[in-house]
């Protein structure tokens, strides 16, 4: 696996970083992304949305758990933060996403371990200071 750094310094080079990775995150079938609130989880997201031709604009799934975005390749964008467990996350139709072809794009993965595919990407997120963020990013 690699692993690459990035430093961003605002919620526009955050969703910049995003849009950059898209070619690189083609053929993953997951995103798990890890990090705490006010991180940039979304605003990568919306990026990431935009290098996948993504015409409607990515925005956090917090209420509705997930957000499907059609373009080159759907993204269906989950948020795990509400969510009791992996159980249900199964239970809203996790493997039929999964089997659909669109990259599964989920916030606060850490809330449900052992949901990920083989080839699940990583993406890491710590703060900085207000605005500037590390991003690790693992690719398989």
């Amino acid at each position: 696996m690699e692993e690459r750094v990035y430093i961003t310094h605002n919620v526009q080079e955050t969703e910049a970083l995003g849009e950059r990775l898209a070619s690189e995150l083609w053929d993953v079938p997951a995103l798990a992304l890890y990090g705490g609130l006010g991180m940039g989880k979304t605003a990568f997201t919306r990026g990431l949305a935009r290098g996948f031709g993504c015409t409607i604009q990515a925005s956090s799934p917090t209420y509705t758990i997930v957000n499907e975005y059609p373009g080159k390749r759907k993204i269906c964008h989950f948020d795990m933060y509400r969510l009791g467990d992996a159980d249900a996350l199964y239970d809203i139709g996790w493997e039929d996403y999964l089997e659909s072809g669109a990259l599964c794009v989920t916030e606060w993965s850490e809330n449900v371990p052992g949901v990920f595919p083989e080839g699940t990407a990583e993406v890491r997120f710590s703060r900085i200071d207000d605005e500037t963020r590390e991003i690790k990013v693992r690719l398989c």
